[in-house]
């Protein structure tokens, strides 16, 4: 494996890039999208330079997102055609399935559906547009932002917190209460449930 971490400076199409997860948060996509309008503008290029979108080289020289599945799922919802990325890592030259075993035990997947299943790796979808949308990452990212959580280094973080939420609060909920679901996530990011997960920042609920 070659590890390479200088930016191809060069724009790639968005339609090519191969997610390596299965999900995302609309609600945060849309929040994307809206940052994307404000920036657009004069200062298009000098956003989209200042985010460019993390790669592994793989199989057949495709480019396959290790994080920002959010941002360039709304870009391309806003019909941005191109961005740039870096390379993290070239696996061009191994075949298919050691690719999928590295990238797993790497911690640069995550093929869990909307249901919180893990799935085969096949099940991941083969461009940003296809990607799912899970409720539960979009309550996290917004708990998170309310002060549930702090940000965390750990790969997923914020899938780990969807999952414990998941277990936790009814789907519907979240999808017709949106405000009172994060009332009741707040709750329990706070509880000794909780402090198993990355960013958790307590104080613990005494009752």
């Amino acid at each position: 494996m070659v590890t390479v971490r200088d930016p191809i400076l060069k724009p790639v199409d968005i339609a090519d890039l191969r997610p390596t997860q299965i999900t995302v948060g609309m609600r945060e996509v849309d929040a994307k999208r809206k940052g994307w309008r404000e920036n657009k503008g004069k200062k298009g290029a000098e956003f989209l330079g200042k985010h460019m979108i993390p790669v592994i080289l793989g199989p057949s020289d495709r480019h396959y997102i290790i994080d920002h599945h959010h941002l360039a799922r709304a870009l391309h919802e806003e019909g941005v055609k191109n961005v740039l990325i870096t390379v993290v890592a070239n696996l061009s030259k191994v075949d298919r399935e050691t690719f999928w075993t590295v990238l797993d035990n790497r911690s640069w997947m995550h093929p869990f559906d909307d249901k919180g299943r893990r799935r085969d790796y096949k099940d991941i979808p083969k461009s940003v547009s296809d990607l799912v949308d899970d409720p539960f990452r979009s309550l996290a990212g917004e708990l998170r932002r309310a002060g549930g959580f702090a940000k965390d280094t750990t790969p997923f973080s914020e899938f780990l917190w969807a999952d414990f939420l998941r277990r936790r609060i009814k789907r519907k909920l979240v999808e017709l209460d949106f405000d009172r679901a994060l009332i009741a996530a707040m709750k329990l990011a706070k509880s000794q449930e909780a402090t198993f997960l990355p960013g958790w920042c307590g104080p613990a609920s005494q009752d």
